[in-house]
């Protein structure tokens, strides 16, 4: 039985070109273009998300500045083309992890929820030590209302 490969809607194609190439080039510069400005973060490090593109932006940004090794390796599309799903690899110290990029985007191609989960609880582990260090004065600012 042959299953036809999911697509993602256009806009949401552009933006992820968009993204693959900001993530490769190492530069983020342009994340903001696709961003809703009512974005949710949620962490795998924190039960409450964030809100806002501004945070999005924040978290994401000091990621890659944590990250080594970064690769992406197979993308999964939802059947309406609205929400991907990005498996990678990375490294922060010596402590490996796999995880994964849980990205929703509306009509226009912005992301409105972007939720990352990793494993083990020791590349989880080492990758929210480094997080804190860098955001842990500025991010509770960003956390919704619940």
């Amino acid at each position: 039985m042959s299953e036809t490969p999911k697509v993602a809607h256009p806009a949401v194609a552009r933006s992820l070109a968009l993204w693959h190439r900001m993530v490769a080039s190492g530069d983020l510069g342009e994340l903001g273009t696709i961003a809703h400005p009512d974005a949710t973060f949620r962490s795998p490090m924190a039960f409450t998300p964030y809100t806002s593109a501004s945070a999005l932006i924040l978290v994401i940004g000091t990621v890659f500045q944590v990250f080594e090794d970064f690769t992406y390796h197979r993308q999964l599309t939802s059947d309406d083309g609205l929400n991907v799903v990005l498996e990678f690899s990375a490294r922060v110290g010596d402590k490996k992890l796999k995880g994964i990029d849980l990205i929703r985007f509306d009509e226009q191609g912005l992301i409105v929820d972007f939720e990352v989960m990793v494993r083990p609880m020791s590349g989880l582990q080492a990758l929210g030590t480094e997080m804190g260090k860098r955001l842990a004065d500025k991010l509770p600012a960003f956390k919704a209302k619940t």
